[in-house]
């Protein structure tokens, strides 16, 4: 794609950057036959193709986001399904993060939406708010109907009937471990689903890992950074960085939110040219999805379980981090058969705060997605993401687990509440 910006416009780093990744395109294509919003909207400018115009042109001109940009930026899921797909290494992920930082400055959003963003990210980034928040929720769902705003009911409709209690682990540390991990416990998972952190360090120190969390843990800043709220989002960063960085020598940053997961294996870039760079890229660089590393771990072949898993592969685990093969591997090791969807690359709607924001285009999805996974004739679903697990169990027939859950069980741990 040829650009045509001016030499004091490229003397910014961030707008050399989106210089590179806008002349990477080459207007193939390929990218609309895997873009979720594209594929329900069918509407180029909803398509990674056509938004990298939008972006191209606003970023060219030097002007501010207008509401049209603003609404086709909303709609896209940031799921990276096209940089998958992209024959030609398009970075569509930062031209969208800067894009949304761009709009963000310089557009100013009707009121509501404002009340509901900030109202978003201060809740779902704060566990003991969020827990109060659905309480809220579980007396105001029967009035859900006549809320005016289709974005309320949708929050009531995700909101879980019951919140369950988090569980004791009394899996010691091994006498002497193989290497030394902090676990993080992700802020809505913590909340909606704590038995996943359970399962995740009974299984961590039963294959002889040493666990460790940090003790001022708060949010990675993933959940703002994709709104474009980008002062919200560093200085959520650098608090994450400073807890890691008190824990010590460690061998890994393990994540069970794969969400979150991705934005930390971004740090490098996200702190480029700053003070923290170094710790950071540091950060990164050690940053793993938890199936990654137990495959280091030795995990030992179970006997066959009798059950056939339909296996969702979050958006941010299979394109976002590149991690495919090593959920299935492992589950195939703890006894379980595996079937795969047939639209295995097709996101599910959830995308951080998107079934919020977006909830007709993630309805949409999420409906096409359980019945994706359920014509596979499976006896459950298992996913990487909490998001994903919420989305999906909505109106689902089957039961849906995280992987790390029946990992737990298959060696020695306990059965997966969502399993009966």
């Amino acid at each position: 794609m040829q650009t045509t910006f001016t030499p004091e416009q490229l003397a910014d780093p961030a707008i050399a950057q989106a210089n590179r990744i806008l002349r990477a395109c080459v207007h193939c294509g390929f990218c609309t036959a895997t873009c979720p919003s594209y594929q329900v909207l069918g509407d180029e400018l909803d398509s990674p193709r056509g938004r990298i115009y939008l972006i191209k042109e606003m970023l060219e001109s030097g002007r501010p986001a207008d509401a049209r940009i603003v609404r086709h930026l909303d709609r896209c899921l940031g799921c990276l399904a096209c940089m998958t797909t992209c024959p030609s290494g398009v970075d569509y992920m930062h031209l969208l993060d800067h894009a949304r930082a761009h709009a963000e400055a310089t557009f100013r959003r009707p009121w509501h939406d404002r009340l509901m963003r900030a109202v978003l990210a201060r809740v779902l980034t704060h566990p003991a708010l969020m827990r109060g928040a659905l309480r809220v929720a579980r007396v105001v769902r029967p009035l859900g109907a006549w809320l005016p705003d289709a974005r309320l009911r949708a929050m009531l409709d995700l909101a879980p009937a019951h919140l369950p209690a988090a569980q004791p682990v009394t899996e010691p540390d091994p006498p002497a471990p193989k290497l030394r991990v902090a676990l993080l416990p992700g802020c809505a998972q913590k909340v909606m689903d704590p038995g996943i952190h359970a399962s995740a360090t009974r299984l961590l120190r039963r294959l002889g890992a040493e666990v460790v969390e940090p003790a001022r843990f708060g949010c990675c800043g993933a959940l703002e950074h994709h709104m474009g709220r980008t002062d919200g989002a560093m200085a959520r960063a650098r608090a994450t960085l400073a807890a890691i960085r008190d824990l010590g020598p460690l061998d890994a940053i393990v994540v069970t939110t794969s969400g979150c997961g991705t934005t930390l294996k971004d740090y490098g870039h996200l702190f480029a040219g700053t003070p923290e760079a170094e710790a950071a890229a540091e950060i990164a660089a050690r940053s793993r999805d938890i199936t990654e590393v137990l495959e280091g771990l030795d995990f030992p072949e179970c006997p066959d379980r009798g059950l056939v898993v339909a296996y969702h592969a979050a958006c941010s685990l299979q394109h976002g981090q590149k991690v495919t093969a090593a959920p299935k591997a492992l589950l195939k090791r703890a006894g379980f058969a595996l079937r795969d969807p047939v639209d295995p690359h097709l996101c599910c709607g959830s995308a951080g705060t998107y079934n919020v924001l977006q909830p007709a285009i993630a309805g949409e999805l999420g409906q096409r997605k359980r019945a994706s996974l359920t014509a596979t004739g499976a006896d459950l679903i298992a996913a990487g993401n909490i998001g994903c697990m919420v989305q999906i169990g909505k109106d689902c027939a089957l039961p849906v687990v995280h992987t790390v859950e029946l990992l737990d069980w298959a060696t020695g741990g306990p059965r997966p509440a969502a399993l009966g």
